[in-house]
């Protein structure tokens, strides 16, 4: 299976363009698209899942044409967005129930044993009976993955699933999310480089509505090897080393800020070598459109 997007583009009424001639084709497995907050990143997501047109452009699932044939697309889709409600006085079993027999499935005995293995799946199980009311965030994305689930999708997309989690759930979500992938396009949307950096065997920045780069993240780090160089400072001296050389990040570590350069060569001044990681590969190309991340991150 296969999606192809080409071309895309999309203005807001307010004159917002939030997508602007996007190209991308995303295989079976995880696929990251990693974004800073307004880049994109949901805009592209409800185009792709049929809840907005896009001002020009096609997409294509296998021999679906998204734009068209919305009825067709729906049946093979499981979408998580950013945010979405439950009914808080339901029980999970109860409310997953009633969504399945929105989805069409009428048989009891099959709709029961969906399910059962999707409250399993989920480690909701010993949970069913509770209020939905009363589940942690964690639970509640979990439970979101459980309906996105229901009609045994071939294109998965979950948009920013761990914000606001805290690391446990966040682990637990995201482990759930690689064990969905083997046989499915699992679209994660997210502006957190942890979330992409395990789990995504391909990878897209999108940033003020353009595709910055896509690829591998292991083939992206082997491109940055040797380049990245590091070194802490003291507060106030940030500013002077961004004159000379091309600062990609600037983070506190242990209360003193460290800045990470992007250089061929040595760039000198007490900066010292050392292995990219995935957060370099995004900041090099955010940086590039946004200097002010170089603030934001410190």
């Amino acid at each position: 299976m296969k999606l192809s997007i080409t071309n895309l583009s999309k203005t807001y009424a307010n004159g917002v363009h939030a997508l602007k001639n996007i190209n991308l084709v995303i295989n079976s497995g995880m696929f990251g698209l990693l974004g800073p907050n307004g880049a994109g990143k949901s805009s592209l997501m409800r185009t792709i899942a049929t809840l907005q047109e896009p001002d020009s452009g096609s997409i294509q699932l296998g021999d679906i044409n998204v734009l068209t044939q919305k009825d067709q697309l729906r049946r093979t889709l499981g979408y998580l967005p950013q945010e979405f409600g439950v009914y808080p006085k339901i029980s999970a079993e109860d409310l997953l129930n009633h969504l399945a027999v929105l989805k069409g499935i009428n048989n009891n005995a099959e709709r029961k044993s969906l399910v059962t293995s999707l409250l399993h799946k989920t480690n909701l199980y010993n949970d069913r009976k509770k209020h939905l009311s009363g589940y942690s965030g964690g639970m509640k994305q979990r439970f979101g993955i459980a309906q996105a689930l229901l009609s045994n999708p071939t294109l998965i997309i979950v948009d920013e699933p761990t914000a606001g989690l805290d690391p446990a759930e966040r682990n637990r979500f995201l482990n759930l999310l690689g064990e969905l992938s083997e046989d499915t396009i699992v679209i994660l949307s997210t502006h957190i480089v942890e979330d992409v950096k395990e789990l995504c065997t391909d990878m897209a920045i999108i940033n003020k509505g353009e595709v910055l780069m896509q690829g591998h993240p292991l083939r992206a780090l082997e491109e940055l090897k040797g380049k990245i160089w590091r070194k802490r400072v003291e507060k106030g001296e940030a500013e002077g080393y961004a004159e000379q050389l091309y600062v990609i990040s600037n983070k506190l570590v242990a209360g003193k800020p460290t800045l990470h350069v992007l250089s061929e060569a040595d760039p000198g001044l007490g900066f010292e070598a050392m292995e990219p990681d995935l957060e370099d590969v995004y900041f090099s190309y955010i940086s590039k459109q946004n200097p002010e991340f170089l603030t934001v991150n410190s």
